[in-house]
């Protein structure tokens, strides 16, 4: 097991599957689908939140209703990777709204981005005046998405 990893028993994994269907259920309720009662369920919340294995709760907002359904993920290679220049462009891409994950990847090219824009119009100047200019970057190739098959939050946690 790695260092920061966290023991999760049967109770701990049920609470997180409910809790990633139904970030809004209240923890009487929540208890009732576990199986314990209120307080033990609470103190188990408190310490999945404390333990930052929950790291906050949000509301799932569809991009495609807000008219941000043009999707591009983009390779990105870097002319250099040693482990300051790597830092700088972790930093760099936390800055840039429209890229929506980032990945390192051991591949032919250092990183993957998913870029959400509203048009081919807007990636393509997200494309050269945000992620052309972040620190390191060599050369970009990018594939548009047609469609999302599947898009969740998380899979099993079981």
């Amino acid at each position: 097991m790695h260092s920061d990893q966290v023991g999760l028993d049967r109770f701990d994994r049920a609470i997180l599957e409910v809790l990633a269907g139904e970030g809004r259920i209240s923890v009487t309720e929540l208890a009732k689908r576990i199986g314990l009662s209120k307080s033990p369920t609470q103190a188990r919340l408190r310490r999945l939140e404390a333990e930052a294995v929950i790291t906050g709760y949000q509301a799932l907002i569809d991009p495609i209703r807000l008219g941000l359904d043009h999707v591009a993920f983009v390779e990105v290679k870097l002319t250099d990777t040693r482990e300051v220049a790597l830092k700088a462009f972790n930093q760099a891409v936390a800055q840039v709204a429209e890229i929506e994950q980032a990945h390192m990847i051991a591949s032919n090219f250092d990183y993957l981005l998913k870029v959400r824009t509203r048009s081919m119009a807007a990636y393509r100047s997200v494309l050269a005046e945000k992620i052309s200019t972040l620190p390191h970057v060599s050369s970009t190739s990018t594939y548009v998405a047609m469609q999302a098959v599947k898009e969740s939050a998380l899979g099993d946690v079981t």
